[in-house]
């Protein structure tokens, strides 16, 4: 069996996961931080259990929870009272604050903050255009979803540097104590609650005056509930655009064919192959390696496994997007592929309610970026590119690139 959590494997995963696929598709295993747990690869199996109300989010339910060694969550969310959104609750209060955080987070809000998303892509690019070359995770993948974001939620403008500082420390230093992480998110979390505070008396057009005001049948978020759920959308939702746009247009600079088609399309401004593009990339190399945890609340079978009350499975969105038993040559990285129902977003209840930003937000920088620098090429041989450390997310730690200066 190919061993996991290495560097080699952190670099390609997908043999580890087509052999785990074909031999032992829900396996039992520990974890780097000690943790044990079932990993699903198979896409049936995934889907399945993406949508199992058996399977709970909340880390209560974690066998080793009781007895304080559970390591599993957000580094410190729990120390900043931040436990309770929509990643760590089960039905009913799931559904209340779903139903509450939609009233707000609607899709008429999602498409009307389509120019803000177009003015930031370009204002990144301006920064670099002229030098001939970039970092493009550091310079444009990360601070755009950070700037977009903050601009939603309704962060002044005089603000958002704190608030890239303490999502750069996050997304630096993934889940360990050092570097301050949860110094960052105890910071991030006193200022969400005086935001909050302050827009109670001020409300605006803005996302956490809309948590503020979203209200169903008498009932309203808590403060907290909505700190806590502008601090999901910020911490779960940055890295994962940061992932699409990385991930993506890496993957576009190494299938010359798939990136000329790419090119063909924004020339011919072909709206429907640039959102199937970004269908693909999720597919092929997306932003999320696992689901987040899930924990079983009674005796189950999954892939005709056992799994007992409290144990802890992990659905590998990474691997069921690959399955040959689902999707046609799943290793090749096609653009017009149609039948493109991947779990890159999840699935069921707790589908990520942030997907439409994200695919506007990829979709624009994607087109964007090789728009205005046709010719971006990578600056390093492949093999020199790093991912970042954590288990759930997949990304590149930086992506160095050149392209004929643009002046002017």
């Amino acid at each position: 069996m190919p061993a996991l959590f290495t560097h080699e494997f952190a670099t390609d995963p997908y043999p580890a996961y087509a052999w785990l696929r074909e031999h032992a598709p829900v396996y039992k295993t520990v974890l780097p931080s000690g943790v044990e747990a079932w990993l699903v690869t198979r896409y049936a199996d995934a889907r399945e259990a993406l949508a199992d109300p058996r399977l709970s989010k909340n880390p209560v339910h974690h066998s080793e929870a009781a007895h304080g060694k559970g390591k599993v969550g957000i580094p410190g969310e729990r120390s900043a009272n931040l436990m309770t959104h929509l990643l760590n609750i089960d039905p009913p209060d799931h559904t209340r604050l779903r139903r509450l955080v939609s009233k707000a987070f609607t899709p008429r809000r999602v498409a009307a903050f389509e120019p803000r998303v177009r003015e930031l892509a370009d204002r990144l690019i301006d920064g670099f255009a002229a030098r001939g070359h970039a970092d493009l995770i550091h310079e444009f993948a990360f601070p755009l979803p950070i700037y977009a974001i903050c601009d939603m939620l309704g962060v002044p403008a005089e603000d958002q540097d704190d608030f890239r500082d303490w999502a750069g420390m996050m997304i630096r230093h993934g889940g360990g104590p050092r570097g301050g992480v949860g110094r960052a998110v105890k910071r991030m979390r006193a200022y969400l609650a005086e935001l909050i505070h302050r827009k109670r008396g001020e409300s605006g057009d803005d996302l956490i005056s809309g948590l503020i005001r979203a209200s169903d049948h008498g009932e309203q978020l808590t403060e907290n509930e909505a700190a806590a759920m502008a601090f999901i959308l910020l911490f779960a939702g940055f890295e994962t655009t940061v992932n699409l746009i990385g991930n993506g247009t890496y993957a576009l600079l190494s299938h010359p064919d798939q990136r000329r088609l790419f090119q063909d399309a924004l020339a011919a401004d072909d709206t429907g192959l640039l959102r199937t593009a970004v269908e693909e990339l999720l597919r092929y190399d997306g932003p999320v390696e696992l689901a987040t945890w899930r924990f079983a609340t009674e005796p189950m079978t999954i892939g005709g496994q056992r799994v007992e009350p409290g144990d802890p499975v992990l659905v590998v969105l990474a691997a069921a997007d690959r399955d040959p038993a689902r999707f046609d040559d799943p290793d090749t990285l096609d653009l017009t592929r149609s039948d493109n129902q991947h779990l890159g977003y999840g699935h069921g209840i707790h589908y990520c309610l942030g997907a439409p930003l994200a695919r506007l937000e990829g979709h624009i920088a994607l087109a964007t970026l090789f728009g205005r620098l046709p010719d971006l090429r990578l600056a390093v041989e492949p093999s020199e590119l790093r991912r970042r450390g954590g288990l759930i997310m997949r990304g590149l730690r930086e992506l160095p690139v050149e392209f004929e200066p643009v002046r002017g």
